[in-house]
């Protein structure tokens, strides 16, 4: 399957830079695979495509202030570092800019030395396993040296970083925000569980398959970056009685759906409390097991995320459907707007 059958043509102007004053403002594009059929809402109204007895799965993964600007202490040389994943005690893998000049042995400080990285291994794409010393504790210090990582796409400023979290973030790790969750305010979420909806939380660290593109023809034989994912004993009993009841599992984000398609791929179409990594790469003929339907913003052209939901909808569907978005003039990516997919190919 060629990488450019996902590709589509978006208006720079498109792309959002800012989130929304309101979480809940955004605008919903409800999309019906069975029917092909495309319709134009405001986010509150997804309440009204949710029924008693279905589950809405969140990921509550908050993210950490990940990219610090610091330099080498041999030369003074600028080096921008971003977090991607605790490896073990104060050893993270991280992507660094520019990369040729962080060497094994290198040392860059952050802070006016505040905190100290020496470069122990190096990694391809740019990566570099950074092993870091400092004093107190170390998310203290990075809540204070460490910048929220927006994606390259973005370019303005964010005045406030709580704005790159969901409102439900909890548990730290991740190196960019889980975007289709940024909708939902307290109150929306208090009036989904009025309705009789469940709302229930897992985890998945969003890591380095976030910012790496698809860089083969041949989607098959792109490689996935694992990232750590986790699902509670309650989470599993809950998903796996909604289902047993009819009721259908949403997935709020890729994030939730990958964790989700990942567990249930592993027990036969069922949900345990569980904890690992996952690779997996959904593309089109993926048959489902874990969900119904996915919540999602708008994603980049010929990227991992808008195969997956070319898997759930059908491509030719989804390419259609994001035709008209750019037609209606829809914001795209992280603080755009949302699409709702229901039932695709779930079976």
């Amino acid at each position: 399957m060629d990488v450019n059958q996902f590709d589509f043509t978006l208006p720079e102007e498109l792309i959002a830079q800012t989130p929304l004053r309101e979480r809940s403002a955004s605008r919903l594009l409800v999309v019906d695979p069975k029917v092909e059929k495309i319709s134009h809402q405001q986010f509150p109204s997804i309440i009204d495509y949710l029924n008693p007895g279905d589950c809405l799965v969140l990921n509550d993964t908050r993210v950490l202030p990940a990219r610090l600007y610091g330099m080498k202490e041999e030369t003074g040389a600028k080096v921008e570092t971003l977090l991607l994943k605790q490896l073990e005690n104060d050893r993270w893998e991280t992507l660094v800019k520019p990369a040729k000049r962080v060497k094994v042995g290198t040392t860059v400080t952050f802070g006016d030395g505040r905190l100290r990285g020496v470069c122990v291994e190096e990694l391809e794409h740019g990566g570099r396993v950074i092993e870091f010393s400092y004093e107190g504790i170390f998310h203290e210090v990075l809540d204070q040296l460490g910048e929220m990582p927006l994606p390259p796409y973005i370019t303005e400023q964010l005045d406030d970083k709580e704005r790159y979290q969901t409102v439900f973030a909890k548990h730290r790790g991740s190196a960019a925000a889980p975007t289709a969750g940024l909708h939902f305010t307290e109150q929306l979420l208090k009036e989904i569980e009025e309705k009789g909806v469940h709302i229930t939380y897992i985890t998945l660290h969003v890591g380095l398959g976030t910012f790496r593109p698809v860089s083969v023809e041949n989607i098959e034989e792109h490689d996935m970056h694992a990232e750590f994912y986790q699902m509670t004993e309650g989470t599993a009993q809950l998903l796996n009685q909604v289902k047993r009841d009819g009721g259908q599992i949403i997935a709020v984000g890729t994030t939730s759906a990958r964790t989700l398609e990942t567990i249930a791929r592993d027990n036969e179409g069922t949900f345990k409390e569980s904890s690992g990594w996952t690779d997996i790469f959904i593309f089109p003929g993926y048959h489902f097991q874990g969900i119904h339907g996915m919540i999602t913003n708008f994603h980049l052209p010929k990227s991992t995320l808008m195969m997956l939901v070319s898997a759930l909808a059908g491509r030719e569907f989804i390419l259609k459907a994001y035709e008209e978005a750019v037609r209606e003039r829809y914001r795209f990516f992280s603080f755009g707007d949302a699409m709702l997919i229901l039932e695709g190919s779930y079976k």
